[in-house]
């Protein structure tokens, strides 16, 4: 299990982050930028090393009923991950999200470096793919279009 300096110092390298002490010694850390009423990334991060991170957009994590994921047990690698997900799980969708997606439904997928993936429903059920406004590939399943993503190395956000 990482300490509380470990993971403070872990969270405090994610630029995006606003450090904000509460009672107790616990620290939160806000995203201003985020495009939802939900600003806490990391909620409580307590001295004893418990604390959690909003997980409630994210596949993967058992939240609890605030959409926290406690993260005492997570190692360096995790807790970047998942800091990761939640920040572009609030992130505004971008010029160019925003031209493809409209109102269609939609997923964002992520990759261990980063790269991100829309996939979205477009007109009688296909389902595209997009990176950025370039189209990636077509598929006439869901499922189809999972498998893809899942072969290529990209998680949903």
């Amino acid at each position: 299990m990482l300490t509380f300096d470990e993971k403070l110092e872990i969270i405090q390298s994610f630029s995006q982050l606003e450090r904000k002490n509460v009672s107790l010694g616990r620290v939160n850390f806000h995203y201003d930028e985020s495009a939802t009423d939900k600003k806490n990334v990391v909620y409580h991060l307590h001295p004893n090393g418990n604390g959690f991170v909003y997980g409630e957009l994210l596949h993967g994590y058992e939240c609890d009923e605030r959409g926290m994921v406690n993260i005492r047990d997570f190692s360096e690698k995790e807790l970047k991950n998942i800091i990761e997900e939640s920040i572009a799980s609030l992130a505004p969708k971008s010029t160019a999200e925003a031209a493809i997606v409209g109102e269609a439904n939609e997923e964002k997928w992520m990759d261990s470096d980063n790269h991100t993936l829309l996939l979205v429903e477009e007109d009688e059920g296909m389902w595209n793919i997009y990176a950025g406004l370039n189209l990636e590939g077509s598929f006439f399943t869901y499922d189809e279009a999972i498998e893809y993503l899942n072969e290529e190395g990209f998680n949903r956000v």
